[in-house]
């Protein structure tokens, strides 16, 4: 588990590969990613929107923005948690994901950025 903490947030990635598959003749790989949010601030936040970027070996990067996560978003109170899971589909079987959360502080009505650690993306048999 990657974890990382930014202006009292919290985030912790476990990336997990699930499988790949033929589309479109092409080979794609699955990855799945659980990620959790702690709020460890004494103020409640709300997550906005995400910014990710994902870098394959076999591709120019890839910027992925949105708003909330997986159609949410979430408010997170002092001492609280929000925990969700996604996916990613890569054409090549090692890649790397990074991020930014834009959240609000309801306590002072400014909004901050949060980092998203950087996690690997990797089939586990291409390592070994």
């Amino acid at each position: 588990m990657i974890q990382q903490i930014t202006r009292g947030i919290k985030v912790s990635v476990e990336a997990k590969y699930e499988g790949s598959f033929l589309k479109d003749y092409i080979l794609h790989y699955a990855f799945v990613y659980k990620i959790c949010i702690e709020n460890q601030s004494k103020d409640v936040v709300q997550l906005l929107s995400r910014h990710w970027k994902v870098i394959e070996t076999t591709n120019r990067p890839q910027y992925i923005n949105g708003d909330g996560v997986v159609g949410k978003k979430p408010i997170v109170r002092p001492g609280e948690s929000h925990t969700y899971q996604s996916g990613c589909l890569l054409t090549s079987p090692i890649g790397i994901m990074s991020g930014t959360y834009i959240m609000i502080n309801f306590s002072t009505t400014k909004k901050f950025n949060v980092e998203i650690p950087s996690f690997k993306l990797n089939v586990p048999f291409i390592l070994n």
